[in-house]
């Protein structure tokens, strides 16, 4: 395979990328960030992508390391932030699908990042079991309970968040 035809191949999966980067880091400008840094360092190291695997496996597994190493910069740094840097306050959705929605996104986020991860490649991406364990550099088994406990999380912390107290009225 040329290197053209390899760098084309990155390309077509940028998109996919992206939809997991903005997802993963629940921030769009983070994300396309992300998702510049894994460009850049494929085209770098194309020469080592072997021929006969999968392209977007092997994206994926430079985007969990660039994505993990930031992470883990992160947590060394300070959790100061200026009080004008704090995002708007948003208002209420007026639509039941946008509450909905939103919920399921405060709940993902509320998710560990394992838990996450996992849960994104394999229902947002629509991996396998195999290419999300080889993506995560964990066996399938892993990649199995992880989602099982991920699912189970996630319907918990939906279910808390539908609980509102009910108010009597007194006559």
């Amino acid at each position: 395979m040329s290197t053209e035809t390899k760098r084309q191949a990155v390309v077509a999966e940028v998109p996919r990328l992206r939809r997991y980067a903005i997802a993963l880091m629940r921030d769009r400008t983070e994300a396309d960030d992300l998702v510049h840094d894994v460009v850049l360092r494929a085209l770098d190291k194309l020469h080592l992508w072997r021929e006969g695997t999968n392209m977007r496996t092997w994206l994926f597994t430079i985007m969990h390391n660039l994505h993990a190493n930031e992470m883990r910069r992160r947590s060394r740094m300070l959790d100061v932030v200026p009080m004008d840097a704090a995002p708007p306050r948003a208002e209420a959705a007026g639509q039941e699908a946008a509450v909905e929605l939103s919920e399921l996104s405060g709940a993902m986020g509320n998710l560990s990042p394992l838990h996450r991860q996992v849960l994104l490649l394999i229902g947002l991406e629509g991996m396998t079991y195999g290419e999300a364990a080889g993506v995560l550099d964990v066996p399938v088994g892993t990649v199995m309970s992880r989602l099982s406990r991920a699912r189970e999380d996630l319907r918990r912390k939906i279910d808390e968040g539908t609980h509102t107290a009910t108010i009597r009225r007194v006559k």
